[in-house]
């Protein structure tokens, strides 16, 4: 070997960066669209997303963990490239939603896994941890809610809709679900307006135009009352497990405010929580900086 081959060698070591597969499994009737990425044999970490996002949103964040784990992203039922079919008759609520990723889960034998929730993706994590509590070896709650205090007032027109289910309160959150709307949820709260890479939001504005699709966002808004009205179960889990948990969390969210961070420390004592100078779409701007956290808290936790 000449001194170019082993200098060649040593270059493409440094660089090599993950693989991430895009994979599709049949679960529970649903044909759910993953990535995948890291040793097959390595300790899981699970990455759950939120609205109106896909597993698209951790296209950054996968290779940043897949040299120490097997990184598994799912998109959910209604987002993404999942597909449910005509005939399987899906019913849009958490529970379904939850109940498919566990089946999920058990067609890729996952026997044990690593949470990261944000958003949706907080309370259909807390239910497989409910469901399952000695397959979770840690959460990480990216502005994943679990308390009402972290409600922010952007859910006012929601709450509405919770107490009063009718036409015009759809129609007034039906309003919000466009192209503009989908930038403008990205935008806010983030240091500045290149911190968003644009085909994040226009995937996304792309995917909710699909024929059915706004009616399966309002049907989830709607069922997000019985996320809170679960808050108590997903409180008392925690208590009871102590499962370790990072809250890492975009200060300037207005959906999900930083009450709901810092309320993890009253049911986990050592629980972790961090607040950076970012918006509701966190690892859209500060992909390193949340991959770095994860790392070290995971590898603190000996996962």
């Amino acid at each position: 070997m000449t001194p170019n081959d082993a200098s060649a060698n040593s270059f493409q070591n440094d660089f090599k960066i993950a693989l991430t597969h895009r994979k599709r499994v049949e679960a529970d009737g649903v044909r759910i669209f993953y990535r995948e990425a890291g040793d097959p044999d390595a300790p899981v970490v699970l990455l759950l997303h939120g609205f109106p996002a896909s597993s698209f949103q951790y296209r950054e964040l996968i290779p940043r963990l897949a040299d120490h784990y097997r990184v598994i992203a799912p998109d959910l039922p209604g987002f993404g490239f999942t597909e449910v079919p005509a005939d399987r008759g899906y019913v849009y609520t958490f529970d379904a939603i939850a109940k498919t990723i566990d089946a999920f889960t058990d067609a890729l034998d996952l026997k044990q896994y690593a949470l990261y929730v944000f958003d949706y993706g907080a309370p259909t994590g807390l239910r497989l941890a409910m469901a399952h509590p000695e397959r979770v070896t840690a959460i990480v709650s990216q502005n994943g809610n679990a308390y009402e205090e972290g409600l922010g007032d952007a859910w006012a027109p929601i709450r509405r809709y919770w107490s009063d289910p009718s036409a015009e309160n759809r129609d007034a959150i039906r309003k919000a679900l466009t192209a503009e709307g989908m930038r403008r949820e990205y935008s806010v709260g983030m240091p500045n307006s290149d911190a968003v890479a644009p085909e994040s939001y226009t995937l996304d504005a792309a995917l909710l135009a699909r024929p059915g699709n706004v009616e399966i966002q309002l049907d989830l808004f709607k069922d997000y009352a019985s996320n809170v009205a679960l808050y108590p179960q997903f409180q008392a889990y925690m208590r009871k497990s102590q499962v370790p948990v990072l809250a890492v969390w975009g200060k300037n969210d207005i959906f999900f405010i930083p009450p709901g961070a810092e309320a993890y420390k009253r049911d986990v004592k050592d629980a972790k929580v961090v607040l950076i100078d970012g918006g509701h779409f966190l690892v859209e701007s500060h992909t390193e900086e949340v991959g770095k956290l994860m790392l070290e808290f995971l590898a603190e936790k000996g996962i």
